[in-house]
C-alpha cells in the first residue's frame, strides 16, 4: 500500500515517538519536497527536524509539478503538493488532517486519513495502547476538541470488548 503524507500527520506522529506504525500500517510514505521543507522549517519542533535529517528508507520525498492541479478552497502549499502527489501516482490513500484539505481531497475522490485514523488502526492491530497515546497527544500541540477525544476512546473501549467477547 502507499499513501502520501501531509505535514501534520507525520510531526505529530513524529513527536509521539509512534512515526514508526506508518510503516507498520502502510509500508510506503511518499510525500512531496515542500512537506519535507514544512518539516525542517523555523516552527517545527527540533525533534521532528532531527528525524527528517535520518528520515527511513521507508519515506520517500518526491518532487511534484502541482501547477496543474488548482484546488477549489484555499490550502497550504504542502496540502495543495500532497493532493497533487496521490492523484499523480494514484496512490491508495493521503494522510492529511486540515479539515479544508480533507475536504479538497475527498472533492478530488482521494481516501482520506486523518492522524487519529492511524492511531485507532494501529490500535486494532494492537500496535499501541490509544488511551495512552492519546493521552500523549493531548500534551502536543495537535488539535482535538473533548468530543472528538471522547469519542475515539469509547470507539477502542467497544473495539476491545467486542474482540474479546466481553458483553
Amino acid at each position: 500500500m502507499i499513501v502520501v503524507s501531509d505535514t501534520t500527520p507525520l510531526r505529530y506522529l513524529i513527536e509521539l515517538e509512534a512515526v514508526h506504525l506508518l510503516e507498520s500500517l502502510f509500508g510506503q510514505v511518499i510525500i512531496p519536497q515542500e512537506v519535507a521543507n514544512e518539516l525542517q522549517g523555523a516552527n517545527t519542533p527540533q525533534k521532528v527536524k532531527d528525524w527528517m535529517r535520518g528520515c527511513p528508507a521507508w519515506l520517500e520525498v518526491r518532487t511534484v509539478d502541482a501547477s496543474g492541479y488548482v484546488p477549489v478552497i484555499e490550502i497550504h502549499a504542502g496540502e495543495r503538493e500532497a493532493i497533487a502527489l496521490t492523484l499523480e501516482l494514484a496512490a491508495d490513500g493521503i494522510l492529511v488532517d486540515d479539515k479544508d484539505a480533507r475536504a479538497e481531497a475527498q472533492r478530488a475522490g482521494l481516501t482520506v486519513i486523518p492522524t487519529l485514523a492511524i492511531l485507532e488502526l494501529a490500535a486494532r492491530r494492537d500496535l499501541i495502547d490509544l488511551p495512552a497515546v492519546m493521552a500523549q497527544l493531548r500534551q502536543t500541540s495537535f488539535h482535538i476538541s473533548q468530543k472528538l477525544y471522547d469519542q475515539v476512546i469509547e470507539r477502542d473501549r467497544l473495539h476491545k470488548q467486542k474482540t474479546k467477547g466481553t458483553p
